[in-house]
């Protein structure tokens, strides 16, 4: 297939078209340079056209228009993934989703809404109408769109509460398009959600989302700091298991990170701290005070309801969490880059304590409490100083060596990023939704080279040039 960009271009020139070539590349990148293995490899990737729909049958219009055209379409919201699922691999294309920004339905616990709304919007959405807030967020909530953080996130802010994204009732119901010679609208939910859901936009276009809401709080933002790595992590592992005290989130910053990285908190630590970061909900902070005083060797640096001390605010907590930690540390040290890990439940603290000995000074502990089937465990999100490709793969092995999962961020496919597995469901529907390939392509191996052995990194072959 040969794609007649000029052609597709002249049938959608009445939409919102952007083909200028700053504004292009820009629409074209996301925060894939976090690593520096994808940044050497997509760096140069630009779309040929960005179209901006302001509606569902806009939408319906764009797809059909470049399925007749064999023209790829990569969908995009704000950007801030950072696996380069949003990055062009074979041109075409943008779709972006910014114009689609409608909070259509608040209901009791739950909202329906476009997916381009930003998850900061939503929230203050809710929150108007009826005190309430969506459960989880990425760390990037001022900037990020629900749609992208659905399509491309896992979990986030409230997992430790909440669990993961897909974990069931986290979505109640997707509204989708398929890309097809006349596109269908399609709706998701209960088991079939696994089908579209972080999937990259690889098997169709998310046009509606649904999602529970929880009563709103005015979280108390608070920092931590004890002297002390393993009872930091083990105070994060316990306050996340006190039933009774609700939170929304539990960080844990390995020192000297919060010394060396985060500016407005380095005058009130030392290179020895480590940090625990934590939203509270205001009710709950007496047994909060309690829970502190048992753990002699944790102290209270700050709390957001009483910033006495602080010359400079340190802002939202859950900001220096997440994908922001990396963020940060990039400001500083240009050569960080980071892993994501699962350190599953019941041996996670072994199993963080076992890397911290293999790879002093090398890696750097971050570390989220999530929940899963209802027992607390630890994403790592770990800052690692990067020399080569090579080292940052024996790091790698090493993980998977003694248990602890990788979800890698340096491969910009579905199944590298993931459990280095095909997902059936998602292919099965690709298969049905998308039969030319052209949505996102070079983002789903199973779709491209079904027998790949996962034994090196998968480089899709209609990658397109630099020039």
């Amino acid at each position: 297939m040969t794609p007649n960009i000029d052609a597709a271009k002249a049938a959608l020139s009445h939409l919102e078209i952007d083909d200028n070539p700053t504004s292009l590349k820009a629409k074209s990148r996301d925060f894939f340079w976090y690593s520096p293995v994808l940044k050497a490899r997509l760096d140069h990737l630009v779309g040929d056209f960005v179209v901006s729909p302001r509606s569902e049958a806009e939408v319906i219009e764009v797809l059909r228009v470049c399925y007749a055209h064999d023209v790829p379409v990569t969908t995009r919201g704000a950007g801030t993934g950072n696996y380069g699922q949003a990055m062009p691999l074979a041109g075409g294309c943008i779709l972006h989703l910014k114009n689609m920004a409608a909070v259509k339905e608040i209901h009791p616990g739950r909202v329906i809404v476009e997916p381009g709304c930003l998850l900061k919007d939503l929230d203050t959405a809710c929150i108007a109408d009826s005190q309430q807030e969506i459960r989880m967020f990425s760390s990037t909530w001022a900037t990020a769109t629900i749609g992208g953080f659905i399509a491309g996130g896992s979990g986030g802010v409230g997992s430790c509460t909440w669990g993961s994204l897909r974990d069931l009732g986290n979505i109640l119901r997707l509204r989708v398009v398929t890309m097809e010679e006349e596109p269908r609208v399609l709706e998701f939910t209960g088991q079939e959600l696994a089908r579209v859901s972080h999937a990259y936009g690889t098997n169709g276009i998310i046009t509606e989302v649904e999602v529970p809401l929880a009563p709103a709080y005015d979280w108390v933002h608070l920092f931590v700091a004890t002297d002390d790595f393993a009872e930091a992590a083990l105070f994060a592992q316990d306050i996340a298991n006190e039933d009774g005290i609700l939170i929304k989130l539990a960080t844990v910053f390995e020192a000297p990170t919060a010394h060396e990285y985060f500016t407005r908190v380095k005058p009130h630590v030392t290179a020895e701290t480590n940090l625990i970061g934590l939203m509270v909900a205001p009710h709950a902070m007496d047994a909060f005070q309690t829970f502190l005083a048992r753990r002699p060797g944790c102290r209270l640096i700050y709390r957001s309801d009483d910033e006495s001390g602080w010359d400079r605010s340190p802002g939202l907590v859950f900001e220096y969490g997440w994908n922001h930690t990396t963020l940060r540390a990039l400001k500083v040290d240009p050569s960080i880059t980071y892993l994501q890990v699962r350190y599953g439940f019941p041996d996670h603290l072994e199993k963080i304590e076992q890397i911290r000995a293999a790879f002093p000074g090398e890696l750097l502990q971050h570390l989220e409490a999530l929940r899963e089937n209802g027992k607390v465990m630890f994403a790592g999100l770990t800052l690692v100083k990067f020399t080569t490709e090579e080292r940052l793969d024996e790091i790698i092995r090493h993980h998977e060596d003694i248990g602890a999962m990788i979800f890698n961020p340096h491969r910009y496919t579905l199944e590298e990023g993931g459990r280095q597995t095909v997902d059936d469901r998602q292919l099965a529907f690709k298969r049905e939704a998308d039969p030319k390939g052209l949505l996102n392509p070079g983002k789903m191996i199973a779709w491209d080279d079904p027998n790949w052995a996962f034994d090196r990194m998968y480089s899709y072959p209609n990658i397109k040039a630099a020039e």
